[in-house]
């Protein structure tokens, strides 16, 4: 074998391990373990139908948590992004109902989150005042704002055609799993091959030694937040659309899980390092989660201590980890 063929075997080598050590390894073992030893204990865990749902009931959170991994990694934190999700279906709804294009009405949400959340990071980026203040603030806008203006209604009557959620590709692939797994490998790819993708590590990583380098975290920053809307009416509107009646209320907590799912798929609460197939693989992890403990019969409200438990142990494994390479460093 020759001396090039052999450094290819060891480089691959070296490529597979990492990866099993990676957090996205970690976490598809978690799914298949969880799975397995709950379908032992309980085989209706394992029906066609409850893995179905675990998946397509979650998959607006997974493209929720892929626009904040961004942020997360740029080090920045949203917490208004459960109230905006609730605003934008609100909108959805309201649009399908008055009779709007569908076009529009699919549209709406996107153009709006991205609009929402630009102007946020245009705040935290060119004043500099701390993200979880800004989206603090904006939290209690849209959730005050939205109660204020639709007096709680909820809305009914949704035109057939508005379901997006329950569009099936060649009558097979859910549209929410094609939208999840699409969103992911492309955020992805952008993250890890485009100059823009790198710029956010760096900003994350370091914002003063990136604008060294002639990154400006300003701009990435606000590139940052209009994606995270963009990813957030995406979100809205699978949320919206899987629902045949409209709460016009915000989804409780679901800022917490998209966070905890970022935080859980490997992103760094300290910025600047994570991806967002994580992410995606954490969403389902929780989801499976909460579904396992029904069917172990304990009550459901114990995931808002798993989800924090989670976070947790994420955390602080993760600054043990800096720690130990700023020691071998």
């Amino acid at each position: 074998m020759s001396t090039l063929a052999i450094s290819a075997a060891r480089s691959g080598e070296g490529r597979a391990l990492r990866w099993l050590a990676s957090q996205e390894a970690l976490l598809a073992f978690a799914i298949i373990l969880i799975a397995v030893v709950v379908g032992l204990y309980n085989p209706r865990f394992l029906a066609a139908r409850n893995l179905t749902d675990i998946v397509l009931g979650n998959a607006y959170i997974a493209v929720a948590a892929v626009g904040m991994s961004l942020v997360i990694v740029s080090g920045n934190i949203d917490i208004s992004v459960g109230s905006l999700i609730g605003v934008l279906a609100t909108i959805s709804g309201s649009l399908a109902v008055a009779g709007a294009p569908m076009i529009l009405v699919w549209l709406t949400p996107l153009v709006v989150g991205a609009l929402v959340m630009t102007l946020q990071g245009a705040v935290i980026a060119y004043l500099g005042i701390p993200s979880i203040v800004v989206t603090l603030g904006m939290l209690s806008i849209l959730k005050g704002g939205l109660i204020s203006v639709t007096g709680g209604r909820w809305i009914t009557d949704l035109p057939q055609a508005f379901h997006l959620a329950d569009i099936r590709l060649f009558g097979i692939l859910p549209m929410p799993v094609l939208i999840m797994v699409t969103a992911t490998i492309l955020a992805a790819l952008w993250m890890r091959y485009s100059a823009t993708g790198r710029a956010i590590y760096a900003t994350g990583g370091n914002a003063e030694a990136a604008r060294l380098c002639g990154v400006s975290p300003r701009r990435t920053v606000l590139v940052v937040f209009a994606l995270h809307g963009l990813f957030a009416g995406i979100a809205a509107l699978l949320f919206a659309t899987q629902l045949k009646v409209i709460q016009s209320t915000v989804p409780p907590n679901l800022e917490l899980t998209v966070i905890t799912a970022a935080v859980v798929g490997g992103v760094s609460i300290l910025g600047g390092v994570g991806t967002v197939v994580g992410s995606t693989l954490a969403t389902i992890l929780i989801a499976e989660i909460a579904s396992a403990l029904i069917f172990i019969n304990v009550s459901p409200y114990w995931i808002h201590a798993v989800q924090g438990g989670l976070i947790l142990v994420t955390v602080v494994a993760d600054i043990l980890r800096r720690r130990r390479r700023q020691v071998g460093g």
